[in-house]
């Protein structure tokens, strides 16, 4: 914040020799500098009270740093963790001991708090450049990124809502990789409906809450990867009203803390079990019991807990840790997309196979298989799909800074909105179709491309997962159209057409292939305005919601495709620039030819408030 000064980012590490010379397959730092510095143009943060203390060399240094730490400590346990995924015994909780090391590495970094305020020993670097940071963490291995993830959202969460005496007590010490954090929200029996949890919390005389009950499917659950794990926990106090209006949000630590930071008791909190997963195998994903009474702290049995906050706040409080893990999960699966992508590519340029159609003589050397136009297909798509997602993920993580920093109040009122539209569609989309990118690496590899003597087949695995956490597919569909494009009236959806519809005014300023692509996407804006009202023109949410994925897909093409359209915008003029810019161009064409066209079909469906699923009976499957 301003008047005070972030810790410095580590000095810019020394090159890696390999990695200077041969191009990353994690990520292209090429195009994060182009979206970073060409478009979104961070640099420009530096002249704002809170980034005062930074420049595009620091924001480069903290780059560098992701880049080889991501490289070196986490990409090479990726196969080993996934092939021998956690273990539980009945008392502890087994990981192979390169995921630790990693994560002291990662801690040694500072960039877990790098966006965190200077008073908290975070680094202020803008919320862009930190999201930058941690997609190598995720494109080099997702499982054990996972563990830092949940961490940062918990803390953010305790920042926001918690007492100077909880972020003392459980903040700090996160920030320093001491302890992690989670997120424990679903039961066994409740699944995503959140209105029928039943863990209770019985309030104590000394001001504390004893827990008892069970969560479900908790990433991160349990493990000793840190000295202790702070657990936010959903759970209802008794007398308190039904359904979602009478949660509440509590610290549950694994170990409890005493005022001065020392760790004492262990917490009334048991690992019932782990789960076996088709992907994330290196993340713990627990059963946890609250209260059974195998530990005894104080003599008692109970999880003891600490009310975040006011009691019956609870989901609104989650909320702000769902919202960013749901960015952090679009992030998440942009990124295992992209480096499915850079393997996929690297293997088509260098196997050779065939040769091209009109070549008649076997007796001609075959050609790499990337001259195939069939593969060019699906690298195009991957393409597109990927730097697509990358681009949306990074304009949210832009419009955070703007809420937090932009100087006139309406501006950041109009980022909050306008991210609070985008979050639905930046959680799924990328999550959907990053996975169809992982899906076509497997295609292009061929036969290999379904051994584990390749990554592309875990990076499928792993990603499949994101289109499930942290709300599912057709969730995030109903909160788009529900709620989100609906709110305040219709200003939600008001920001985001008007929003788009300055990047076409300025596409048709410019001219040429730009104009072109402008006058494709405002059909597209159009058909999102006029269905949307015709969608909702008697109010009847049963009708209206009943295609809601077919909408929160159609209306995600037009958002990729906006973002392709800020990129071409961000190019030097036709006819210049190198390779990566005709690339650029090219997918955007690609995206614009190929892939927006899809929406037609999806929008008519949707005006015709076809009934077919509403109609469907269950007895009739």
């Amino acid at each position: 914040m301003a008047g005070t000064t972030p810790a410095v980012v580590p000095a810019r590490p020394t090159p890696c020799p390999l990695r200077s010379a041969v191009p990353s397959t994690l990520l292209s730092r090429r195009d994060l500098d182009f979206l970073l510095h060409e478009w979104l143009r961070v640099a420009e943060l530096v002249e704002r009270p809170r980034y005062a203390e930074h420049s595009r060399e620091t924001f480069d240094d903290a780059l560098d740093l992701a880049e080889q730490v991501a490289t070196e400590r986490f990409a090479p346990h990726n196969r080993a963790a996934d092939l021998a995924e956690p273990t539980f015994d009945g008392e502890r909780v087994r990981l192979i001991p390169q995921v630790r090391a990693a994560l002291d590495s990662f801690a040694e970094t500072g960039l877990l708090a790098a966006a965190m305020d200077a008073t908290v020993g975070g680094l202020q670097l803008p919320h862009t450049v930190a999201a930058a940071c941690f997609t190598w963490f995720q494109a080099a291995n997702v499982a054990t990124s996972a563990y830092p993830f949940l961490t940062l959202g918990n803390a953010n969460l305790l920042l926001a809502h918690g007492s100077a005496e909880q972020v003392d007590t459980y903040v700090r010490p996160m920030m320093e990789g001491r302890f992690f954090g989670t997120m424990c929200l679903s039961e066994p029996h409740a699944g995503s409906s959140l209105a029928d949890i039943t863990t209770r919390a019985e309030e104590q005389p000394d001001g504390t809450y004893r827990l008892f009950g069970t969560k479900m499917w908790i990433s991160g659950g349990d493990h000793e990867l840190a000295e202790n794990i702070v657990h936010l926990v959903l759970a209802r106090i008794p007398g308190g009203p039904p359904g979602v209006k009478g949660i509440s949000l509590f610290i549950v630590p694994k170990v409890l803390v005493g005022p001065d930071g020392s760790l004492g008791d262990r917490n009334d909190v048991v690992l019932a079990g782990l789960n076996h997963k088709m992907g994330f195998r290196g993340t713990t994903n627990a059963l946890l019991t609250f209260g059974d009474g195998r530990h005894t702290p104080g003599g008692s049995a109970g999880a003891v807990g600490h009310l975040v906050g006011a009691p019956h706040q609870g989901l609104a409080q989650m909320f702000h840790m769902m919202n960013e893990a749901r960015i952090g999960v679009g992030a998440g699966a942009t990124a295992l997309g992209y480096t499915g992508y850079l393997k996929s590519l690297a293997y088509a340029r260098e196997r050779p196979q065939g040769r091209p159609v009109g070549a008649k003589d076997p007796a001609t050397a075959q050609v790499a298989i990337i001259e195939h136009p069939d593969v060019r297909r699906m690298l195009l798509a991957q393409k597109s799909y990927v730097e697509g997602a990358l681009a949306l993920v990074l304009y949210c993580a832009r419009l955070l800074d703007e809420q937090r920093t932009a100087p006139a109040a309406a501006d950041r009122e109009r980022a909050h909105l306008l991210l609070d539209v985008l979050t639905p569609i930046t959680k799924s989309w990328p999550s959907q179709w990053c996975l169809a990118a992982n899906d076509l690496a497997i295609q292009v590899l061929g036969g290999a491309g379904y051994t584990r003597d390749h990554d592309v087949e875990q990076h499928y695995r792993d990603n499949r997962l994101n289109p499930i956490h942290e709300g599912t597919h057709g969730i995030q569909a109903l909160d788009l159209l529900g709620r989100k494009v609906t709110m305040q009236g219709g200003a939600g959806l008001a920001v985001l057409t008007e929003t788009i519809g300055a990047t076409i005014a300025r596409a048709r300023q410019a001219g040429g292939a730009a104009a072109d692509l402008a006058g494709r996407l405002a059909d597209a804006v159009d058909r999102v305005g006029a269905v949307t009202r015709r969608l909702w023109a008697d109010g009847d949410p049963v009708l209206a919601l009943a295609n809601a994925s077919a909408y929160l897909e159609a209306v995600g093409h037009v958002a990729i495709a906006w973002m392709w359209l800020e990129q071409v915008l961000a190019l030097p003029p036709e006819g210049g620039g190198d390779a990566f810019h005709a690339g650029k161009r090219q997918a955007a064409r690609y995206f614009f030819t190929v892939e927006l066209p899809r929406t037609g079909p999806q929008f008519d469906l949707l005006a015709s408030r076809d009934r077919t699923t509403l109609d469907m009976r269950p007895d009739w499957f």
